[in-house]
């Protein structure tokens, strides 16, 4: 059975509510036209996504996230590690709170893996709308609320 997890290496795992946030991921999913797969999460401190960029992908820098997409045509699937510690350094840089940086990067990484990117031109402009999009479909406050796991 395919399913979405959330694990912490190195740090604790956030304190959202895992079952709102894993029903607005299915929800995102689905208006792309794809089933849910096997969807990881993996949430780490900057130490870690820096080991994982230079093991991977040879990049010498931090980063919010690192989606590695094993999906099929039908069906979405991958693992996504995310540093909690540049989630937090870049909700203070935008002015943003941590809570919705972090629900932003989570989609992120699900919109990598639905086929869309932000690195050419023109590209994180599409990217920015898919993200403010999905955001739109979740209150934040509700989904840090009555915490389950």
């Amino acid at each position: 059975m395919s399913k979405i997890d959330y694990i912490a290496e190195g740090v604790e795992l956030p304190n959202f509510n895992q079952t709102i946030v894993t029903q607005w991921i299915e929800g995102v999913i689905t208006e792309f036209g794809r089933a849910v797969g096997d969807v990881t999460y993996i949430f780490c401190n900057d130490d870690r996504i820096l080991e994982v960029n230079r093991q991977f992908l040879k990049h010498d820098y931090y980063t919010d996230i690192i989606t590695f997409d094993y999906s099929t045509r039908r069906r979405l699937s991958g693992d996504m590690f995310i540093s909690l510690d540049t989630v937090l350094s870049n909700a203070q840089m935008l002015g943003k709170s941590y809570q919705e940086e972090l629900l932003r990067v989570v989609i992120h990484g699900v919109l990598h893996l639905a086929g869309i990117n932000d690195k050419g031109p023109g590209e994180r402009e599409i990217m920015e709308g898919f993200e403010n999009k999905a955001l739109s479909r979740i209150n934040v406050n509700s989904a840090y609320s009555e915490i389950t796991h």
